[in-house]
């Protein structure tokens, strides 16, 4: 190999020299410059990936309201869902309102203006207050709005709505706690003289005259501790309200309705569709092609009047008559493997995070 001399420019002794350790400085040059121009592009690789951070996802469960245990168990199941098969793309943040309406984030006390810096997308499952705090500091949220909540926890209000649209509902009556109501007519609360049964009797009546068996009788705000009673006769009644009064629940009595059930998921902007209408789940009884149209329509309807944004399950039947009434309508997807929810995504080829990835994305 010629080793060129560090001052052969200014020597210019040997011309074949002088070429030969041009030609290797050039070489030498280019090399450098693809070394430094690697080194540049690993800097800016590592930059780049450095960048690129998770979406913060935080998770809004608990609050003051009747709902704080259904909350709790639905942000959790959230949390849970997100952590197993969305934790490559997304960081799950808990957020939890305690009954005092403290707010925790990841178990420590914080200010709900925290969030701001904290999370870049939150699901709320509380109750709508949080939707409106969420509103006024611009954090992106999943959830129903206060209108939505109203309509979700007033069926006399929920009934004259779905009315303007050509909706009917089950007649009901829903009671207070058992408490509230006795007490307020000066009797006890305990019960141990006789005053739940007493109690049982006169709601009982009261259902009675207002519509005819057979009923449903069931906790106001779900409640895994009490069952749902079919009563068909005025004793099933009696005791249905009675098991309702022991668990220290509002009470939702409604009319039974025999016929054909559908649950209708729907999800906005879902595969190039406005609303996408996954086919119909939970079926009970056969439906024809013109049924099934109907269903759909409809859910779309309800979609729209209510304003949903994200996510939106409806519970119909069909009487003998061929009428079709609303059962009922959730807000929050069912995340468990084998829900009715689970079953619709699987209907279409699609898997349930999908879904979920597909509505964190476009809040």
């Amino acid at each position: 190999m010629i080793e060129c001399p560090k001052n052969y420019l200014t020597r210019g002794k040997d011309p074949k020299l002088m070429v030969a350790c041009a030609e290797m400085l050039r070489r030498t040059e280019e090399r450098n410059k693809t070394k430094d121009s690697r080194k540049n592009t690993s800097r800016k690789r590592g930059i780049f990936c450095y960048t690129i951070r998770m979406k913060r996802v935080g998770v809004i469960r608990g609050g003051d309201g009747k709902h704080y245990a259904s909350s709790l168990k639905k942000g959790g199941d959230i949390i849970l869902h997100i952590f197993e098969n969305l934790s490559h793309k997304y960081k799950v943040v808990d957020i939890l309102i305690d009954k005092k309406d403290v707010w925790h984030l990841n178990g420590v006390p914080v200010m709900p203006t925290d969030l701001m810096h904290k999370v870049d997308v939150v699901w709320n499952t509380a109750y709508p207050g949080a939707s409106l705090i969420l509103e006024n500091l611009s954090i992106p949220y999943i959830g129903a709005g206060s209108f939505s909540h109203a309509l979700e926890n007033s069926r006399d209000m929920l009934r004259e709505h779905m009315a303007q649209i050509g909706v009917q509902m089950p007649r009901h009556i829903l009671f207070p706690l058992y408490q509230k109501d006795f007490s307020a007519q000066g009797g006890s609360a305990s019960g141990g003289d006789g005053s739940i049964s007493r109690y049982a009797i006169k709601k009982a009546k009261e259902v009675h005259e207002k519509f005819g068996g057979p009923w449903i009788v069931k906790s106001f705000t779900p409640d895994a501790n009490m069952g749902i009673h079919l009563a068909k006769t005025f004793n099933e009644l009696v005791a249905g309200i009675e098991d309702g009064a022991k668990h220290e629940k509002s009470i939702l009595v409604e009319e039974f309705i025999s016929g054909k059930v559908a649950s209708i998921h729907s999800v906005p902007d879902f595969r190039g569709e406005e609303i996408y209408i996954f086919p119909p789940v939970n079926v009970f009884g056969n439906f024809s092609f013109e049924e099934k149209e109907k269903l759909i329509s409809l859910a779309k309807d309800l979609h729209h009047h209510l304003g949903i944004k994200h996510y939106l399950k409806s519970d119909f039947i069909f009487n003998p008559r061929g009428k079709i009434l609303l059962l009922d309508f959730e807000f929050t997807p069912n995340l468990k493997p084998y829900s009715h929810f689970s079953q619709a995504c699987e209907s279409v080829g699609a898997k349930t995070h999908d879904v979920i990835e597909h509505i964190l994305e476009n809040v």
